[in-house]
């Protein structure tokens, strides 16, 4: 009974994370972002800029804690019921997740360096390049986000009892 409580508590935490952190936070973490047109044209000198960029580095931590939520939750739930094969594919979640990361931070971090208020770039030109980075996370977190909701499919769906542990009907015969 409690491995099924356990499993229903996961639950509860799994599916509005999925949605409210993987789906509708990017959109509230845009929002908070350093790249906003009103950062870029207040930023004048070269430090200024790197400490702003700097200054974003807690908000990306934070921002991929609270991502990784729904993914402590599959592997809570691997702990709960492993399977090899579900195993298999939580790796493969960890993995594309650890990468959407990586890419991510790159992006939020690259593209608050790229302009500085008058068109000049204060850093390398390779910095230009992650603008192209969204379209890579995209590419890759399609992948993980089914892989992801088909797994918390899997493992809150009520497993079927088997047989012997169900319970025996009374039999009267009239």
């Amino acid at each position: 009974m409690t491995r099924l409580a356990v499993r229903a508590l996961l639950a509860v935490v799994f599916w509005p994370s999925l949605f409210f952190f993987w789906f509708l936070g990017p959109f509230a973490f845009l929002l908070l972002s350093t790249t906003s047109s009103e950062v870029c044209p207040r930023l004048e000198t070269r430090s200024e800029f790197l400490a702003a960029a700097n200054g974003a580095l807690p908000m990306l931590a934070v921002q991929s804690l609270v991502y990784a939520v729904p993914i402590l939750c599959l592997a809570l739930w691997e702990r709960l019921l492993p399977e090899p094969a579900r195993a298999r594919h939580i790796v493969t979640c960890l993995k594309l997740f650890a990468v959407t990361i990586v890419i991510g931070a790159l992006w939020a971090y690259g593209s608050s360096l790229m302009c500085d208020g008058y068109g000049q770039a204060f850093f390398s030109p390779l910095w230009q390049w992650t603008s192209y980075l969204p379209l890579v996370n995209i590419a890759i977190s399609v992948p993980l986000y089914v892989l992801t909701f088909s797994l918390g499919r899997t493992y809150s769906t009520r497993e079927q009892v088997s047989a012997g542990d169900a319970a025996q009907p009374d039999q009267t015969v009239s």
